[in-house]
């Protein structure tokens, strides 16, 4: 009897590197000609990112550098749900980022919904935050992952625990 392959379908975001993300952003900011003596603060919570500052440009510019520092350590930006932009206290603006982390239901329904339409010899099922994939060929297995790269499904996922 064959025994099947699997793989687990997972939407993940290393916290530690997330973590040095933030800190070199409050670092160049800190450094920046154009955010001297003002006050632009980013603060990460367990599932949140806290910005604030003068104005909604240098929001924006703060933003744009943890983007970057974010690439540099290979954390995905898709994780990265933006709140909309509020004034706070004394004339500054703060935003609310959350970081998504594991596969929604919705997102798992509708990934698990593509792979059936792919007409391939494999099963899908969600699992609490992911979703499990198996099947008796590897080729199989390798053609749904390569579907699911090319296809965007508005968070970022990675593929673990291939078993053979």
């Amino acid at each position: 009897m064959a025994k099947d392959c699997s793989f687990d379908i997972v939407s993940e975001v290393d916290m530690q590197e997330m973590d040095n993300a933030v800190n070199q952003t409050t670092k160049e900011i800190g450094q920046r000609y154009d955010f001297k003596g003002s006050k632009a603060e980013i603060v990460l919570d367990k599932e949140s990112l806290k910005l604030s500052a003068e104005d909604d440009y240098k929001l924006g510019a703060m933003l744009d550098v943890l983007r970057t520092k974010m690439v540099k350590r290979n954390v995905p930006l898709k994780c990265l749900k933006l709140g909309k932009i509020e004034p706070a206290f004394s004339g500054t603006v703060k935003q609310l980022i959350t970081i998504q982390k594991g596969i929604s239901k919705d997102k798992a329904k509708e990934v698990v919904s593509y792979i059936k339409e792919q007409k391939l010899k494999v099963q899908a099922q969600i699992m609490d935050d992911q979703v499990r994939v198996t099947g008796a060929k590897k080729d199989d297995l390798q053609t749904v992952i390569q579907k699911l790269k090319d296809k965007d499904f508005g968070i970022d996922l990675q593929f673990i625990n291939f078993r053979s």
